[in-house]
């Protein structure tokens, strides 16, 4: 490939599995006690909301957990992420992120691998390329995303990946339906052999954007006209909460102009040791520097 060509695709690739993964690990659970909002055999059933507002008040004590999921978005790409996450102290933690179709995935054999880590520091994430990448980046393999590059170059859609990133929760999937207003018990469904209830809802993407984010209303403006372009308007989000009020699993779901997409989201083992660490200096290169030589080549 050519040495633009490979800069362009590390940015991509890095850029996508970015947003991916952030929804993976912007939705987690968590532990703590506080008991099933549902209640016990002798205790009256709570409304979804109100069971919903426990297992979110429930999540408050956790500071990591394992994660697994997968992720399509049309054609462009289908993928799968498995690590575990931190977010006591800001998001932190590893995931192993592996392309098993789309254009992305053909991009990825390009360079000689179909497989990524990721990590997650509070103030940046990188991204490990393959060989041919780091032949064209000074045999430099990681790339560096620093979370206020993000907000400076990428505009509205920018700020919001960074508010997102630097302010994200574990319980992300709980404050999505109890924010949309339409949130309804499906009912009672095993998970992995966990016993857990089924909650529903649709919400409206960019009035979340609004409810749950620290933006701008000139960020908002554009983050939201960046969605529409983009045809993302609606979404459908389940969520599986376990007798101890610990997120089990969610969906999300929906549709762009380049097809639907859904992401599926398992969660255990709260608690789990988190490691992650910033690359070597020497094997890194920096998101910045690889948008200044992808203007300066012009495309080439």
């Amino acid at each position: 490939m050519k040495c633009t060509s490979v800069r362009r695709a590390g940015l991509s690739i890095a850029a996508v599995t970015l947003a991916a993964a952030t929804a993976c690990s912007g939705s987690g659970g968590s532990a703590g006690s506080g008991g099933s909002g549902r209640g016990g055999e002798d205790s009256p059933r709570l409304s979804p909301v109100a069971a919903l507002r426990s297992a979110e008040k429930s999540t408050g004590g956790a500071d990591s957990a394992k994660v697994e999921s997968t992720t399509t978005m049309g054609s462009v790409m289908s993928m799968t992420a498995e690590g575990a996450l931190g977010w006591k102290d800001g998001l932190t933690g590893t995931l192993t992120i592996t392309y098993t179709g789309g254009t992305m995935a053909d991009t990825m054999r390009q360079m000689g691998t179909t497989s990524m880590e990721a990590r997650y520091l509070p103030d940046a994430y990188y991204a490990r390329m393959g060989d041919s990448f780091a032949g064209q980046a000074g045999g430099r393999h990681w790339i560096k995303y620093a979370y206020d590059d993000l907000e400076k170059l990428g505009g509205g859609s920018g700020a919001f990946l960074k508010d997102q990133l630097t302010n994200t929760t574990p319980n992300q999937s709980v404050k999505l339906l109890l924010a949309s207003g339409d949130v309804r018990e499906v009912g009672e469904e095993k998970v992995r052999g966990r016993n857990t209830t089924h909650y529903s809802g649709t919400v409206e993407v960019a009035d979340l954007a609004e409810k749950n984010s620290h933006l701008s209303r000139s960020q908002l403006d554009e983050l939201k006209k960046t969605l529409e372009q983009a045809g993302v308007t609606t979404e459908t989000v389940d969520i599986w909460v376990d007798d101890r009020d610990l997120l089990a699993k969610k969906v999300e779901k929906g549709e762009t102009t380049a097809g639907a997409y859904s992401q599926t989201a398992f969660y255990t083992d709260y608690g789990t040791e988190v490691v992650a660490e910033a690359p070597p200096a020497g094997d890194t290169t920096d998101f910045r520097e690889l948008v200044k030589q992808q203007g300066a080549a012009g495309g080439s």
